[in-house]
């Protein structure tokens, strides 16, 4: 099973300073087909749902106007999300149907970075391994428009505001379920989804998991990307009215 974590390495930030229900609107009966609106929800059966699910709606006229609110409970705090439907109405319509399905009910944030250029917590893997997904996966709606990150003289990479809250992936169309909450500014290439922000209530849950930094292991007692030493456990993820 691929690992859905975000698609980038160590080096390179060094060097700049991720089996669900049957598809019922696949075509045909054939398991692979995806959706037939422009989303094209396509099912992933070598890397299946580790949290039955079934494809999300796929209209043909997917909203892309106006705006979701979705608050994740977690044991260390509230964290209110506001999706842009905008910016990216595949995968906002997406995360509307996991939430839906409570795909994020009783899961944990299994990834934490700490590195100067990027400060992230990653969340959306029910296994809580990183490895897990919705069983499909669907295509990039990539951000344009952000400015150059001041860390990199190449220009590549551009800043990830604190407070967005974006897909992680496993390469180009690979997004599933898994997202990260940046809560510090992040310099990363423009290869991730962007799909909504996190309201002041959940940064200040954001910094304090944050401030726990990385759980230590005996052989990297300072570790800077690994699960949080506050264990940070989505309860329940609920739409705003």
């Amino acid at each position: 099973m691929r690992k859905r974590r975000l698609a980038f390495v160590l080096v390179s930030m060094l060097a700049a300073g991720a089996v669900g229900a049957a598809p019922a609107e696949a075509h045909g009966t054939d398991p692979t087909a995806p959706t037939k609106g422009p989303c094209a929800y396509t099912p992933t059966p070598d890397d299946p749902a580790v949290r039955p699910v079934p494809l999300p709606r796929d209209p043909r006229h997917t909203p892309a106007r106006g705006t979701v609110d979705v608050l994740l409970r977690t044991n260390l705090g509230p964290i209110p999300l506001r999706l842009d439907r905008a910016q990216a109405p595949c995968t906002v319509q997406s995360f509307v149907h996991l939430t839906r399905h409570r795909f994020y009910d009783r899961t944990i944030c299994h990834r934490l970075t700490t590195y100067p250029t990027l400060l992230v917590l990653q969340c959306g893997d029910p296994s809580g391994t990183g490895e897990g997904g919705p069983g499909y996966r669907y295509g990039d709606e990539l951000p344009t428009g952000l400015p150059p990150a001041p860390t990199d003289p190449t220009g590549e990479r551009k800043v990830y505001a604190r407070g967005v809250l974006a897909m992680a992936n496993a390469g180009p169309d690979t997004n599933g379920s898994q997202f990260f909450l940046v809560y510090g500014n992040s310099a990363l290439r423009p290869n991730y989804t962007i799909f909504g922000g996190v309201a002041p209530a959940g940064l200040r849950t954001l910094d304090r998991v944050a401030a726990g930094g990385v759980t230590p292991t005996p052989e990297n007692p300072a570790p800077l990307d690994g699960p949080p030493a506050r264990r940070t456990e989505i309860r329940k993820a609920t739409l705003g009215r």
